[in-house]
């Protein structure tokens, strides 16, 4: 079926050009597969175990490495991961491989943002300054690079979802929603 605004002239010619590139061609039939449909689900269930495996570690090393901060940056984390399913919940998106993986890397860039921060403070501790000053400056000097990952991330992300397939679609709007919730519970919620 040839549709759009052609006359009968221009749709005989480019049926005519269509037809003139089928040559005949012999078939060899290399390899054969059958794939159901339990292997999306299954490939959705190992992304979905892999993610809760990482979450847990991050969860974890948090602690170990910031002890009560690590517990406060571990509220934080959840409260952006409840706010980003909430959001994709709410607009109807549906999880995929692709999507897990963007979740999986706004986990990462969430608790990169928190590293910097407690970073800072522990320097401004060494220094000498209170632990209110140590809070604020380490937000302070912080903010400018958190600012920068993640723009550079959302410009990426947003040429993603302009030019890719449905898959890195499905990848980058899930990055761009992280990217923006973990902004604001890591400057927000964190800080608070």
């Amino acid at each position: 079926q040839i549709s759009g605004n052609f006359t009968t002239e221009e749709t005989n010619n480019l049926a005519i050009v269509l037809r003139s590139g089928a040559l005949p061609a012999k078939l060899t039939i290399v390899e054969e597969r059958t794939v159901g449909p339990s292997l999306g689900s299954d490939s959705i269930r190992a992304g979905l175990i892999a993610s809760i495996i990482g979450l847990v570690a991050v969860l974890i090393f948090m602690i170990v490495g910031y002890g009560l901060f690590g517990i406060f940056a571990n509220i934080a984390l959840l409260a952006n991961l409840l706010a980003l399913i909430a959001i994709m919940s709410f607009f109807g998106f549906t999880l995929t491989l692709p999507g897990i993986a963007g979740i999986v890397l706004t986990v990462g860039i969430a608790v990169d943002s928190n590293v910097l921060i407690y970073e800072r403070m522990r320097e401004e501790l060494h220094r000498g300054a209170s632990l209110r000053m140590a809070i604020q400056n380490g937000f302070d000097k912080a903010f400018s690079a958190i600012i920068d990952g993640n723009v550079t991330t959302l410009i990426t992300a947003f040429i993603l979802v302009l030019i890719g397939s449905d898959q890195i679609d499905g990848f980058g709007i899930s990055l761009i929603i992280g990217l923006v919730m973990s902004l604001f519970s890591v400057l927000y919620f964190g800080h608070l």
